[in-house]
């Protein structure tokens, strides 16, 4: 159970991190299977796919693209590791890890928000409106399925 969870954790704190693009074009993401899948084979490919960039384009938004990646992905590894601190203690946890927990837990979450603002705010002026929107909301998508996938392998502290 420990091993399949860290795999789990890990997986999904690596998702930044393109592999192969294995599925063909995902063009409606409303399917959150399909869009679990397709990060899963290559998160680069699918934004591609799906905001259709002009070369112009491209080159103002795949930097920004590739340092905010960077970000999310050093964020979910500390994550990854606040949350194996937790689940594998040898001691019952006691009032003041607890509470270092959730204080470490929402540290990360504010600098997950700072990256995505400061993203958001790059995106806006490389891009024209429509596209920075669609990528966005995607980004957030993603996000999303991510986030389920991770909090439905974390049980509830005890």
């Amino acid at each position: 159970m420990k091993n399949r969870l860290i795999t789990m954790l890990f997986a999904a704190a690596s998702l930044a991190t393109p592999i192969a693009w294995a599925e063909g074009s995902v063009a409606d993401v409303t399917d959150l299977q399909a869009l679990r899948n397709a990060v899963r084979s290559d998160k680069r490919a699918l934004v591609a796919e799906t905001l259709k960039l002009t070369d112009a384009e491209a080159k103002r938004f795949w930097p920004i693209y590739d340092a905010y990646q960077r970000n999310v992905d050093v964020t979910n590894r500390e994550r990854v590791v606040a949350v194996q601190e937790l689940m594998f203690r040898d001691k019952p946890l006691t009032n003041l890890a607890a509470k270092q927990y959730t204080t470490e837990l929402l540290a990360l979450d504010e600098t997950e928000l700072r990256a995505r603002r400061t993203m958001r705010n790059r995106v806006m002026r490389a891009l024209p409106a429509v596209k920075a929107a669609r990528y966005l909301q995607l980004e957030e998508k993603i996000r999303a399925v991510q986030d389920y996938d991770i909090a439905s392998t974390i049980p509830l502290v005890k």
